[in-house]
């Protein structure tokens, strides 16, 4: 059983790589060979018609639990299909065990589809806190990780997320319509200004890569399950980004939070977009 930080660090120090392997072979074995190759019964609606798994999810998932369980032992796993299974399997993010947070497709429409743009993300948290990421895209041939305190990289590259260029517009990804309630939607009516081009997002975990690139200045987003936001707001923040709720507090995984959020490339940018954001709740 891991017992404290310090044996959690000296366990990213020396398995990290170990854990860039589970997520690649999990892609490799259950991911990739299901790409463009899906049959009909392999894909099933969860709450509607954009709310998607598929047999991809469910093995790389299960691939992942196992994985992830056995190099940390003591560690629990939590992940959005398990989660659609029995959603008290969340509440272990609240708890004192260290968690892997786990989204097996993250993009499973555009994985549907064919397209290129899904990924696999995980998160290493303890106590609420982000320790750790991983974010592959195997069709793109792309694995961007992070440790709180030691930097983001892409490839072996470091990252930095820079600040946007000066009298450009920002760049924002928002949450799909698709997947926007009205309210929601009324929420992020704050970003449709002079000085912003919003459009709705994709993967969330490859909009958040993007941003800590500097490719997109930031993102908005008006919902919390952790295995979307986890492992891309701790690669943000190394790479030199901030995050912020309405209430000006960062985003937190174990929830309250006061929504729609934001993260973007650098502090002052995050400031920006949420007082955008911030008259909805007037």
């Amino acid at each position: 059983m891991i017992v404290d930080t310090e044996t959690i660090d000296e366990f990213l120090a020396h398995r990290s790589l170990d854990v860039t392997e589970a997520v690649r072979r999990a892609a490799a074995l259950e991911i990739m060979p299901r790409w463009r190759k899906l049959a009909a019964h392999e894909v099933d609606q969860k709450n509607g018609p954009h709310d998607l798994v598929t047999d991809a999810d469910r093995k790389a998932e299960q691939y992942l639990t196992e994985a992830l369980g056995a190099l940390l032992p003591g560690s629990v796993v939590v992940g959005e299909e398990a989660v659609h299974a029995d959603p008290a399997t969340y509440d272990a993010i609240r708890g004192d065990a260290p968690v892997w947070i786990v989204d097996p497709v993250d993009g499973t429409r555009q994985f549907v589809a064919g397209d290129t743009g899904f990924c696999t993300l995980v998160a290493l948290a303890r106590g609420g806190e982000l320790l750790a990421s991983w974010t592959y895209a195997p069709a793109l041939d792309l694995l961007a990780t992070a440790v709180r305190g030691q930097g983001a990289f892409l490839d072996g590259e470091r990252l930095n997320s820079g600040a946007p260029e000066p009298g450009r517009d920002l760049r924002v990804a928002t949450s799909h319509p698709d997947y926007t309630t009205e309210a929601q939607k009324r929420a992020l009516l704050g970003l449709w200004t002079e000085g912003v081009a919003p459009r709705p997002c994709g993967s969330a975990g490859l909009e958040y890569l993007a941003v800590a690139r500097g490719e997109s200045d930031g993102v908005a987003f008006s919902w919390e399950a952790a295995w979307d936001h986890a492992a891309g707001l701790l690669l943000v923040e190394e790479a030199g980004g901030a995050h912020l709720t309405l209430s000006g507090e960062p985003f937190g995984v174990t929830g309250g939070n006061a929504l729609p959020f934001t993260a973007a490339r650098d502090a002052a940018t995050a400031q920006r977009l949420r007082a955008l954001l911030a008259p909805a709740t007037d």
